[in-house]
């Protein structure tokens, strides 16, 4: 594989996000079939080796729109995030995604299993001998859960935020696989989607799986069950299991 990574902008990017302002490095590298892959890496100061967090967003996202506010919590509580443009999304809170648009087009949900190895290696060469988390969000929750079951060198855990895993999802479903995951698994799901029968047994497969799976209430779709102003309600509980889950596999 091809990898090239560096600034494509300022040195330091300020980004203001509904509650804060702070720093980003906008890097790129090249996943195996030469698709260039951009990303946002928020770099925390920590001294100690925390395990870098990869972050996929979900259908018609980006990095920094779903993950700019999250990222800044992330960042106090010393953890490094890569926050990946992938191949299939779009411009949902007001950023673009800069890999979409390098292509010109968003693809099909699968194809885009590739930039989390991608990312991977990115990761690898940058913080070489640091640990990392793969965090995945509706559909890249499933690619995470496929990529996990099969890259288990380095990988402290997984976080997955309503995995997605019927429809166009079909054929790259992370349910069946995930088995073959050596690490810990923590699940997401919002109350108000155990009401569909699909997740309702999807859970019960997790469960069955040794996966540990949280239900939040209030919550919302995907890793944006962790903003308060996206959820409107009090996301303290969500984030304690979030936080907990990280420093149990930071140890």
């Amino acid at each position: 594989m091809i990898m090239r990574y560096g600034w494509l902008a300022a040195p330091l990017a300020l980004v203001l996000q509904p509650t804060a302002v702070f720093a980003q490095e906008r890097v790129s590298f090249f996943a195996h079939d030469s698709v260039e892959i951009t990303a946002h890496l928020y770099e925390s100061d920590e001294e100690r080796p925390t395990p870098v967090v990869l972050a996929f967003h979900q259908a018609g996202y980006n990095g920094r729109g779903e993950y700019g506010p999250i990222a800044e919590r992330l960042n106090r509580e010393g953890f490094t995030v890569l926050a990946v443009d992938m191949r299939s999304g779009g411009e949902a809170f007001g950023y673009d995604n800069v890999t979409v648009s390098g292509r010109g087009e968003s693809t099909e949900y699968c194809a885009a299993e590739g930039d989390i190895g991608a990312a991977i290696e990115f990761v690898e060469q940058r913080f070489p001998r640091r640990r990392f988390v793969l965090w995945g969000s509706s559909f890249s929750g499933a690619l995470v859960l496929r990529v996990a079951s099969h890259r288990p060198d380095g990988l402290a855990g997984v976080l997955v935020f309503s995995p997605a895993s019927g429809g166009p999802m079909v054929e790259c479903s992370g349910d069946q696989v995930s088995s073959s995951i050596e690490a810990p698994v923590q699940v997401f799901r919002p109350v108000v989607e155990m009401e569909v029968e699909s997740v309702a047994v999807q859970a019960e497969l997790f469960k069955q799986l040794g996966h540990s799976f949280y239900v939040a209430d209030p919550a919302r779709h995907g890793s944006s069950m962790l903003v308060e102003d996206r959820v409107a309600g009090d996301v303290t509980s969500t984030w304690k299991v979030v936080l907990g889950f990280l420093d149990r596999v930071s140890r």
